[in-house]
């Protein structure tokens, strides 16, 4: 039988013609995956006309002036309304933050909305994501196999900044791949 390799705290890099809208030219973080599930959040598509504090204003959480005026992002099509805060780890909230490599975390509370308005306390990095991919037992796997996503290593400025438009060209540039040579056909081989 073959280890398991885990993909937790890589990218998944959708490949041309992945046959699902809401996936194309996608780049997801993976922050669960064991052999049952799989679990990640899209890196590269804002929900339009919010952001942070639109957020917080529906939730009644007070935020300074300042702060908030990020984008929030679409995590993925399961539980849209879930929110998720996907941060540096040099904040935690000891008994809701699942911490990964590298010096990732993931919280979903109101304590770390909050926190992404603090520039003292709160985490250096953070950006907040509505809803999650989420994959069943061998589902990832299968599709891995049948070459729709492409497997990078994390790049932080991938994951955080606000250029929304070339993640996907620069997370494939980022394992040598040219995104303009790529075939939208795929296969097995």
């Amino acid at each position: 039988m073959d280890a398991f390799n885990s993909l937790v705290g890589r990218l998944l890099v959708a490949m041309p013609g992945i046959g699902d809208p809401r996936f194309e030219q996608a780049v997801i973080l993976v922050c669960a995956h064991g052999l049952d599930h799989a679990m990640g959040l899209r890196l590269d598509r804002p929900v339009p006309g919010v952001d942070l504090a639109t957020v917080l204003t529906k939730l009644e959480t007070p935020f300074a002036e300042n702060t908030g005026h990020q984008p929030v992002m679409i995590g993925g099509p399961v539980e849209r309304e879930r929110g998720f805060v996907l941060h540096t780890d040099d904040w935690v909230a000891p008994d809701a933050s699942i911490t990964f490599d590298p010096g990732l975390a993931m919280t979903g509370t109101r304590e770390a909305l909050v926190a992404m308005t603090d520039p003292l306390g709160g985490p250096r990095r953070s950006v907040l994501m509505l809803g999650y991919a989420g994959w069943g037992e061998g589902q990832l796997e299968e599709e891995l196999a049948e070459n729709v996503w492409l497997i990078a290593d994390i790049d932080l400025d991938v994951v955080f900044d606000t250029d929304h438009e070339t993640k996907w060209a620069r997370a494939l540039r980022g394992i040598g791949v040219n995104a303009a040579q790529l075939s939208a056909q795929s296969g097995r081989a």
